[in-house]
């Protein structure tokens, strides 16, 4: 298969996901989106961002996969300003987060260098006004935020330490995970309640995936 038929069949992938999510997405956003994929395999060759290296898997294992939270994070926050997205790696759900909501000020952080600079030149291409990479460590950062996000950057304990003074008053707390286990449960803090698991569905990938949601008792 030529490039081109890999990107076509990228492109109606997330055409066909986005309907199967029930997501709306305007000719303009999805169109950032397809850019988004392009940026990360074309920096990938030289930075190493990310192990998937084909068209269709950075749609469904990258996109897809940060797409399929959009609606049940809507439903519980649908007035969600601030979103902070802690060891972003190539923008996971960071990106995608900016993308598909505008009205949210997104922030991300991961403590590799290279990673923040593709992020960065993601804002530059897409126009992301709304978000803003930061190359530090969790625990240099100073403001407070709605909601925290991560994929896959640590176990629920240490997510949730690292980041507890960066939660705004009613704030929660989001990982996405494949699956979470009973002893990583038991070991939050007592203080904190993991009060949802939310199961999903990502288009086209056979594999378990889950929200886990967790706020201050």
């Amino acid at each position: 298969m030529t490039q081109v038929s890999s990107w076509q069949e990228a492109e109606a992938l997330l055409t066909q996901g986005l309907l199967n999510l029930g997501l709306e997405a305007s000719e303009s956003q999805r169109a950032s989106l397809m850019e988004y994929a392009r940026l990360m395999l074309k920096w990938n060759r030289v930075y190493n961002l990310t192990a998937i290296t084909s068209p269709k898997d950075v749609i469904v294992l990258h996109l897809l996969d940060a797409l399929s939270i959009l609606g049940p994070v809507l439903r519980a926050r649908p007035q969600l300003s601030t979103v902070l997205d802690v060891g972003t790696g190539a923008g996971i759900p960071a990106v995608i987060i900016a993308i598909m909501c505008p009205q949210v000020n997104v922030t991300c952080v991961d403590a590799v260098q290279k990673k923040i600079a593709f992020i960065q030149q993601v804002v530059l291409a897409l126009g992301l006004t709304n978000l803003f990479p930061l190359h530090t460590r969790v625990e240099a950062l100073s403001s407070t935020h709605e909601l925290i996000c991560s994929r896959a950057f640590a176990s629920l304990k240490d997510f949730t330490d690292l980041t507890r003074a960066f939660l705004a008053e009613g704030g929660v707390w989001m990982a996405m995970k494949a699956k979470l286990s009973t002893d990583e449960q038991a070991a939050l803090s007592k203080d904190l309640n993991a009060f949802h698991v939310e199961h999903l569905q990502v288009p086209f990938l056979e594999a378990e995936r889950c929200l886990v949601w967790i706020r201050p008792e």
